[in-house]
């Protein structure tokens, strides 16, 4: 078992580092877009250091990064990103090669166009590598730094180092180009929290205040067969004490629930949440699985 999930994660590592190059060979370097990750910074330090190659300072990054990913955040993220830095500049080179068989200009368009691409497609390849605890290695390494020690999402950690990538192109290209980069940082975002919550059930966390609230209780139970907690409340204004129902139910069945609520109790508070993700009976096993 250990081994057939270590395959699935080289290979959603592999297929993340696609991506990421992907977006690289087709919307980064044909339009010098100002973008976050280690080709962001290769684009904006090109005008600054033009007698290194934009090839040679990728590698002197991936590298450097590499080291520092591996001694903090540990012996199996080293692992598989070491698989991240030989493929993602194999990939990169390779699609750089497949973009000079077209005519020359085949892949330079708007700056805003690429940019929203370039952010959205990386951001996809980043986010699978993130799910397996993995990178692409470069600029996404400290990215992770900053998660593991601030406890801020994937996502923004990797908004904040582009952001501060792209500002560092305006230095060199000047206020537009780094205005239109942004949008791929948020695009980037964007698509990494999205990606990283693919396969998680999402579901609605209803709080109700009711006189009936046994109707109500026994009605989850009974009919729609899901849990209740039951929290102790007390009113700020009446000082009375009052139960409080929690009440966590796939997103599909919020309008049976709501419905039934209004029949029981038409005066009944209801506060709703939506939650990203649900482990345990009902949404991610059932309670004969726990049986077995």
């Amino acid at each position: 078992m250990k081994k057939t999930n270590y395959v699935k994660d080289v290979f959603v590592v592999l297929l993340g580092n696609l991506m990421v190059a992907v977006s690289v060979a087709f919307f980064v370097l044909p339009n010098n877009t100002l973008t976050g990750g280690v080709a962001g910074v290769a684009v904006a330090l090109k005008p600054l250091l033009p007698f290194i190659p934009s090839v040679w300072l990728i590698n002197i990054l991936m590298i450097g990064l590499y080291i520092v990913g591996a001694i903090f955040l540990g012996k199996a993220f080293a692992l598989k990103s070491l698989i991240s830095t030989f493929s993602y500049s194999f990939f990169v080179s390779l699609l750089t090669y497949v973009t000079t068989l077209f005519p020359k200009g085949t892949f330079v368009m708007q700056p805003m166009l690429a940019s929203i691409y370039c952010g959205l497609i990386s951001g996809i390849g980043l986010g699978l590598c993130f799910r397996v605890n993995a990178s692409t290695g470069g600029m996404d390494i400290p990215a992770l730094l900053i998660h593991k020690y601030t406890h801020i999402s994937s996502g923004n950690s990797v908004m904040m180092i582009d952001a501060l990538t792209v500002l560092l192109g305006m230095t060199t290209y000047g206020i537009e180009p780094a205005l239109i980069g942004v949008l791929s940082v948020f695009a980037s975002g964007f698509a990494i929290d999205k990606t990283i919550l693919i396969g998680s059930s999402t579901a609605i966390n209803c709080m109700v205040i009711s006189d009936k609230w046994v109707e109500i209780k026994n009605h989850v139970l009974d009919n729609m067969e899901r849990g209740v907690t039951i929290l102790e409340g007390k009113g700020g204004y009446t000082n009375e004490s009052k139960p409080v129902l929690m009440i966590v139910i796939p997103q599909k069945l919020y309008s049976n629930l709501e419905h039934e609520i209004m029949q029981l109790d038409p005066r009944a508070f209801i506060i709703v949440n939506s939650v990203h993700e649900v482990d345990g009976e009902g949404f991610t096993y059932e309670l004969e699985d726990i049986k077995r």
